[in-house]
């Protein structure tokens, strides 16, 4: 009995020490609240580049890190595929999505509206204004209203996404049809937005606490010693960036209509062309006319194309340059496929950039050494220079004709005299155009 009991005791001893270094840690040891926040901002026009970028942080963010993303904006409006693609991230997200108006003065128009209200925690600062998000319609005329079957749709999805998210939908319908603006307390007044805050570090002390739901779970904010970790775009992203800017596209298509409109009118020379074709599909992207990936595809098929033009003719190395700057375009446009590996995908965009420097490279070299030549042909060539001498072949009075290097050509007596003597030589001082200035033999002495 005794063995027994001392048996049990020293069960109870290591039970205990289980339970409280084991048991007691591991439940306070679990996963604590993360205390950083992702933080992106959206300034100037909403393109392509701007969607992608904050498409990408949304769809990688990680719940174990991050609390939730923080996106402070500043938007006259943008693009509606990209607002559109926006929308739908906000609602896939994994963590709450806070969109913050700001700073002061700062406006979120048209696209900006439908991006404010598809957020889970809308936030404006002081002196801002939210509204205006009518579709327009691009004409030759310039922008007008949107028809009333478009401007009825994008009504009915802005109530929609309002609803969603718990918005009074009947002003954010108003936002399309009226074209009502809003300014920071007038928008909290009529529910659009959950605070003001005039920055992001106020904002974070007014969402200590705060509570949402997302994706059905309860969420609740503790930003008391939170951070903010800032996103960056990469490469490709700043690319689509830039060349989406609709006054930049609008000039990329001009210039690549006037480059094919004057390299169709004066064919030979192949700049034009290629840097019109270049330009144009450029600026039809920045329109929104094709997808990243679409318009990457074209621009690599349009850079080999180029290329093997560059083989089989006479391009003097500038279809090679226009296909190098293709590929090089098209490889950065290329968006991974979600089923790609990572590795693979990488290697490849590397393969494909180092493929189009290397034809870009080597067609530069050989666009240089053909000027190059042509240059010193023109320098070195003696025989297409005038002779010092010639022959009298019709006398001169003081216009005639003289041969030189077997061909005749037109004559003048420097002095104005008569050179009637054929077959004598005269001197040839100078060559002005396909008319020889001559002298007598001798005149000079």
């Amino acid at each position: 009995m005794v063995a027994l009991r001392s048996i049990k005791n020293a069960l109870l001893v290591v039970l205990s020490f289980l339970f409280f270094f084991c048991i007691i840690p591991g439940s306070s040891g679990q996963e604590k609240t993360p205390r950083e926040f992702l933080y992106l901002e959206i300034e100037g026009m909403i393109t392509a580049g701007q969607a992608s970028f904050i498409r990408r942080e949304l769809g990688q963010v990680d719940p174990a890190q991050f609390q939730a993303v923080i996106i402070r904006m500043d938007t006259p409006g943008g693009l509606l595929e990209a607002t559109l693609d926006l929308n739908r991230a906000f609602g896939s997200a994994s963590v709450p999505v806070i969109v913050l108006v700001a700073p002061s003065g700062a406006i979120a128009a048209s696209a900006g509206a439908f991006i404010l209200v598809s957020s889970d925690i809308a936030a404006m600062s002081p002196g801002t204004t939210v509204g205006a998000a009518m579709p327009v319609a691009l004409s030759p005329g310039g922008a007008e209203q949107a028809d009333d079957k478009t401007v009825n749709f994008f009504a009915g999805h802005m109530k929609s996404i309002a609803r969603e998210k718990g918005r009074p939908a009947e002003v954010a319908e108003r936002f399309v049809t009226e074209n009502l603006t809003l300014d920071a307390l007038e928008a909290l007044e009529e529910g659009i937005i959950n605070l003001t805050a005039e920055n992001t570090t106020v904002l974070l002390k007014k969402l200590d606490g705060y509570e949402l739901e997302k994706n059905g779970l309860q969420v609740t904010l503790a930003t008391g010693d939170a951070r903010l970790v800032p996103g960056e775009m990469n490469l490709q992203e700043r690319f689509q960036a830039r060349v989406s800017d609709p006054q930049l596209s609008y000039l990329l298509l001009v210039a690549g209509a006037l480059g094919l409109f004057f390299g169709l009118g004066m064919p030979g020379t192949f700049v034009p062309e290629v840097l019109g074709s270049l330009a144009l599909l450029l600026g039809i992207y920045g329109f929104g006319f094709f997808d990243t990936g679409t318009t990457g595809i074209i621009f690599l098929v349009l850079g080999f194309s180029l290329v093997l033009a560059e083989i089989f003719t006479t391009g003097f190395g500038i279809l090679g340059i226009g296909g190098g700057v293709g590929i090089l375009i098209g490889s950065i446009m290329l968006p991974q496929e979600p089923l790609m590996a990572v590795e693979w995908y990488a290697t490849f965009r590397a393969a494909a950039v180092g493929i189009a420097l290397a034809v870009i490279l080597l067609s530069f070299l050989i666009v240089t050494v053909v000027a190059r030549s042509r240059r010193q042909w023109k320098e070195s060539g003696s025989f297409f220079r005038a002779a010092s001498t010639a022959v009298v072949t019709k006398e001169l009075n003081p216009w005639g004709t003289v041969k030189m290097r077997g061909e005749l050509w037109r004559a003048y007596s420097e002095d104005g005299s008569s050179i009637t003597e054929i077959g004598c030589e005269v001197d040839v001082l100078r060559q002005e155009g396909l008319t020889l200035i001559v002298r007598a033999k001798n005149a000079g002495e």
